[in-house]
């Protein structure tokens, strides 16, 4: 686990645990999709490394662009994040409450890669498939990337299922050599 991950968890955890008090885990998704957007964005990676800009100006700011759709306890959130010069994990915090969230949801994220579009039915069959072998429901998240050739990698956490056509040369190759 990076740096930033194992800075990230504690925080994750306090932003879970305050959405299932509230029992409202989707707004606090939502608030942390904003939080990252906003902290990803070129300008504000600017102004999180500007030592000249206050961490009051910075949780001020961010809070200002999020306007109403951010709670109190989203606000103090946000403020604490910044006194600990920590608004730079936000991507991380959002990644692991997701994590979180889709565990205790009995929920599994699966991102499958093409290199075609797929249909419906392919669709419900990867998604039955992977919901049997990870005893969970799945969501699924599809990705087209032509340089595959043919065939998809399916990624669900830890789990990396390659089929693409690419992966398979790529294993002829490295058996030939």
């Amino acid at each position: 686990m990076e740096p930033s991950s194992k800075l990230a968890r504690p925080y994750a955890v306090a932003a879970f645990r305050q959405a299932q008090d509230e029992g409202n885990a989707a707004a606090w998704s939502d608030m942390l999709t904003a939080l990252t957007t906003a902290v990803s964005d070129s300008t504000m990676k600017g102004l999180l490394a500007n030592p000249k800009v206050s961490d009051e100006q910075l949780a001020a700011l961010i809070i200002e662009l999020a306007g109403d759709s951010m709670s109190e306890a989203g606000q103090n959130f946000v403020r604490t994040l910044a006194q600990y010069g920590r608004l730079g994990i936000l991507p991380d915090v959002k990644r692991q409450f997701e994590e979180e969230r889709a565990r205790v949801e009995g929920l599994s994220q699966i991102v499958v890669t093409s290199a075609f579009e797929l249909s419906e039915e392919q669709r419900a069959l990867i998604g039955d498939a992977m919901a049997k072998r990870l005893g969970t429901r799945v969501e699924l998240d599809v990705i087209v990337d032509a340089a595959l050739i043919g065939g998809c990698i399916i990624r669900a956490g830890d789990v990396v299922i390659d089929g693409s056509i690419r992966g398979r040369l790529s294993k002829l190759a490295q058996a030939i050599t």
